[in-house]
Parts: structure tokens; C-alpha cells; sequence
């Protein structure tokens, strides 16, 4: 009963809007700006990475100058690389199999990089979702180096405006880079999440089974059992709510011009809800990706919309299971008890009339560093 009504909270209540409008249009200028280009150039099929390039924009967030430069370019590198990876895999037809056994390895490294490098959003999520995206998009054999380099450029810009511009609040405290084995543990969740989730999918034929994937890293991004099991629901119903929206979006066929505006358009209010109500920004950022994939490689919109919401089912199931099955058995000492994951902020994030889940779901952290951050 106490999750029931932690979830209800959590879902309906959208925290303080700090300095998140600031972040959110450094973000979404990154993607506007090449956007329109495309938009105008009659180009929409390439909007997926200058997608994936404005993503470099949401790294690095409270943080100062510098040390967001720092991080915009470590993000460059592990999304590049996905990209870079689907983008071959793409050109040479890889089968489903490859396909998996690449995103399970590329989950690995990814996530020993991310944790190396203290990035936030924490994790290999958005290099996973790059690599496996790209490679199901036939145009990415066809036209490989534009594409590369349209992403490169977007990065470019993300990380010009990240120097730009300063937060107006102060600047969070620098992150510490994981322990070894800690690491090391993290990245054999994914391995094991993202494995089972290809698998699976293939398994049973699933057209997109890099969706399942993407998804099955999702929760272990979280923090505690409660935590990955709260931020598992919340991108199931966001998804659902998102693609009622993509449903109104696609099924009339509008012009690839239009659905071109509304991705540069959807992308600001996903990054401003994003640390504020995850489901609330998933309601954005699910059409964003899906009208994006169908400009980048059409087909049937209903199909698609399945396929997504039973990816989504699949992926997060596993990575709830995963996470609770792999989770760490240890028992907190008499001076330093143990706290549920949404409190682990300390008094601001007990008292802040966001939802605590909400403060502590979106980042992945280590045991002994217990600041709550945000991730995707």
C-alpha cells in the first residue's frame, strides 16, 4: 500500500522548476538549429542524428563550464560510438543475433566508460539506443558518412552552447568515479538485462528488439529495489501515454515537413519535465523517437506503435527482474541505516514537495555516494 501511494504521488506531481527551462532550451537549441536546416533542405530522413547528436546537450547539467565540457565531450565519445557501430551495422545487413551480441558487449563497455568518466545521465543508455536505432535504419547504409557527420556537427554545436551558457544556480558537486568492483557489478547487470531482452526478443520475432533492449537498461539506472521498480513503471506508463501521442501523430499521415517541426518542438518539454516527472517526459519524448524512426525509415504506424509498447513491456519486465534478482546483499550498519532510495538526498529531498521518489529514481550511484541525479 505505502508503493501504491508513493507511485500515485510520484506520478502526479511535477516538481519545482529550478533552473530546468534554462537547461532545457540549451538542449533543444541544439537540435533546433541543425533541425531546420533539414526541415527546410526536405531532409527529415536525417533527423534522427541530428537527434542523437542534440543529446550531447543534455549531459553536463548544473554543472560549471568546464566541467560540463568535460563531460559533453565524454558523452560525445560514447553516443559517437554507438552511433558509429549501428551505422556499420546497418552497411553490412547484420542479422538480429549480431545485432544482440553487439548491443550486450557495447552495454558493458559502455557502462565501465560511464562510470569511469562520472557522466550524468549516468550509464550507456543513450550509446545503446543510438546503436541499436541506427542499425535498424536501412537509409544508414545507403548515406553513412552524411549521417556520421550530421551527428558530428550537432555534438559540436551541443558542446559550443554548453561553454555559452552558465546555470543560474550553483553548480552540483563534482561525482565521484565508481569503485573497480562496484563498476564492474553494474556493467554485468547490463550485460545479463540486455542480453535476455535480445534474446527474448528474437526469440519470439519481434520487429524492433533493440527496443527491448534500450528498455532493459532503463530501471537499473535507478537507485535501490524500490527505485528500479518505480522508475520501470514510470517509463511504462509514460511510453503508453507518449504513444497515444504518437498515435494522433502518425496515423493521419501528415506531412514529413510537419512531423519534422514537431520533433524540434517536442524535444524542449521532454528535458524540462525530464528530472521533474520521468512519465510526464516520456509523454514527450516517445513521439519524439517515434516520428523520428518513421522519417527515417517509414512504415506502418500501427505496427510500429505495437511494437513499441510491447518492447516496452518486455525490456523494462526484464530489467526490473535483473535488478532485483542481482541486487546487492548487504545489511547497513547501526550508524548509518539503511534508507529508501527516494530518501537518500538528505532533508531537502524528504521536504521538497516534488515526490521523493522523483529527487532519487534517475540516477545510478554509488552505495557510498548517495546524492540523487538526474538521468534519462
Amino acid at each position: 500500500m505505502h508503493l501504491i501511494r508513493g507511485l500515485t504521488r510520484d506520478l502526479l506531481v511535477v516538481g519545482p522548476r529550478g533552473d530546468d527551462h534554462h537547461h532545457a532550451v540549451r538542449v533543444a537549441s541544439g537540435l533546433a538549429i541543425p533541425g531546420t536546416v533539414l526541415v527546410l533542405a526536405g531532409r527529415t530522413d536525417l533527423l534522427v542524428f541530428a537527434v542523437f547528436g542534440s543529446f550531447i546537450g543534455m549531459y553536463g547539467r548544473g554543472r560549471t563550464r568546464w566541467s560540463r565540457l568535460r563531460h559533453q565531450l565524454f558523452a560525445t565519445a560514447l553516443i559517437g560510438a554507438g552511433a558509429a557501430i549501428g551505422v556499420l551495422l546497418a552497411a553490412i545487413h547484420a542479422r538480429p543475433v549480431l545485432l544482440v551480441a553487439v548491443e550486450t558487449g557495447f552495454a558493458a563497455a559502455g557502462s565501465l566508460f560511464a562510470d569511469r568518466a562520472g557522466l550524468r545521465p549516468g550509464g550507456p543508455f543513450f550509446g545503446l539506443f543510438a546503436l541499436g536505432a541506427l542499425a535498424s535504419v536501412p537509409a544508414c547504409a545507403a548515406a553513412p558518412l552524411p549521417g556520421l557527420s550530421l551527428f558530428a556537427a550537432t555534438a559540436l554545436l551541443c558542446v559550443l552552447l554548453g561553454t555559452l551558457h552558465a546555470d543560474s544556480v550553483a553548480p552540483t558537486a563534482e561525482v565521484r568515479a565508481f569503485e573497480p568492483g562496484e563498476s564492474v557489478r553494474y556493467a554485468g547487470r547490463y550485460v545479463l538485462a540486455v542480453a535476455l531482452a535480445g534474446a527474448i526478443g528474437v526469440g519470439w520475432g519481434v520487429a524492433h528488439a533493440n527496443w527491448a533492449m534500450a528498455a532493459a537498461a532503463v530501471p537499473l539506472a535507478a537507485q535501490g529495489t524500490r527505485g528500479h521498480v518505480l522508475r520501470g513503471i514510470h517509463r511504462v506508463l509514460g511510453t503508453f501515454v507518449g504513444l497515444a501521442a504518437t498515435a494522433i501523430l502518425l496515423l493521419p499521415h501528415l506531412p514529413a515537413a510537419l512531423l519534422g517541426v514537431l520533433v524540434l518542438l517536442l524535444l524542449f518539454p521532454t528535458e524540462l519535465f525530464m528530472a521533474r516527472n520521468y512519465a510526464l517526459a516520456l509523454g514527450f519524448f516517445t513521439p519524439l523517437i517515434m516520428v523520428m524512426t518513421d522519417l527515417a525509415a517509414p512504415a506502418d504506424p500501427v505496427r510500429l506503435l505495437l511494437d513499441r509498447g510491447t518492447d516496452t513491456i518486455l525490456g523494462v519486465g526484464i530489467g526490473i527482474c535483473v535488478a532485483v534478482a542481482t541486487r546487492p546483499r548487504t545489511t547497513p550498519g547501526p550508524s548509518q541505516p539503511e534508507l529508501p532510495a527516494e530518501d537518500r538526498g538528505g532533508a531537502d529531498a524528504r521536504t521538497s514537495p516534488v515526490s521523493r521518489v522523483s529527487k532519487a529514481l534517475y540516477s545510478r550511484g554509488p552505495v557510498s555516494d548517495p546524492r540523487p541525479r538526474p538521468v534519462h
